[in-house]
């Protein structure tokens, strides 16, 4: 029985913990969280133009050479 008692205050300690961690959490604004939003997509869509971009220079290149 003991062990039941022991396992039981370990997982409250736990879940007390767990709630105290969750109230420091700062969630951001709607405002930022748009702003970060589109620079996010916008990051990445610029990103896989570049890769696109290069990708087609390495292609032409290498049809090029080979025939």
């Amino acid at each position: 029985m003991a062990e039941s008692e022991n396992g039981n205050s370990r997982f409250q300690e736990f879940s007390d913990g767990v709630k105290a961690e969750f109230r420091k959490i700062v969630w951001p604004t709607q405002e930022r969280l748009t702003k970060e939003t589109i620079a996010c997509v916008a990051i990445s869509l610029v990103l896989g133009l570049v890769i696109a971009v290069l990708d087609w220079i390495f292609q032409l290149g290498i049809t090029r050479l080979f025939h």
